[in-house]
């Protein structure tokens, strides 16, 4: 929906809820339906941002609001804008080192998993359940069946789940060898979360 002046409005008493109390001005409805005031949707943002939250959402049905709805139906000035952008992005952040964090510690005490289809000269291949994508960092889980091989549903780049290379450069070493163990042998545990590399 495109936003321009008319849709700005008065409201008729009870037609909307509204996160306008104790402000007297023209309302807005937003895309959700509920209607607000510019001050009362600066304020209410300002307070999502100081909670820590990356997200805009209506304070009545918790529908997301996009950063361009905010910022055209509570006409923040070019301070509110650069206000409002740095504090979301420090936000986003530190909730993404936070879910790195906990990332980390699941790489470090998941269970180990045995690779039923994968034979070393010892039997059964083991190696930790849970691998970070050596791309993205996304946490892949694998069940022990089939190839040592999986595929990550977040950069969709396949890798070996043992040596823990792209697949392509696995096989490159140890042709054919989707179901036995790398020469290199099964990499420890991760200690880091590789960042997204984009090949």
């Amino acid at each position: 929906m495109k936003w321009t002046v008319s849709s700005w409005f008065k409201q008729e008493a009870g037609q909307w809820p509204v996160l306008c109390v104790g402000f007297k001005s023209l309302r807005a409805k937003m895309s959700c339906g509920h209607a607000v005031t510019p001050m009362s949707l600066t304020e209410h943002c300002r307070r999502l941002l100081d909670q820590r939250q990356s997200r805009f959402v209506c304070g009545v049905c918790d529908a997301d609001w996009s950063f361009q709805e905010v910022r055209k139906m509570a006409l923040l000035t070019p301070e509110e804008v650069k206000e409002f952008e740095d504090k979301k992005l420090r936000n986003a952040a530190k909730r993404s080192l936070s879910i790195r964090e906990g990332s980390l510690e699941v790489l470090q005490t998941c269970p180990e998993v045995v690779l039923d289809g994968v034979k070393d000269a010892e039997g059964p291949l083991k190696c930790p359940s849970t691998r970070a994508c050596p791309t993205c960092g996304l946490l892949v889980r694998h069940d022990g069946t089939r190839c040592k091989n999986v595929g990550c549903t977040q950069c969709k780049v396949q890798f070996c789940f043992v040596c823990l290379r792209i697949s392509t450069e696995c096989q490159k070493l140890n042709p054919e060898s989707w179901f036995r163990v790398c020469s290199t042998g099964v990499a420890p545990r991760q200690t880091s979360i590789p960042a997204w590399q984009r090949r």
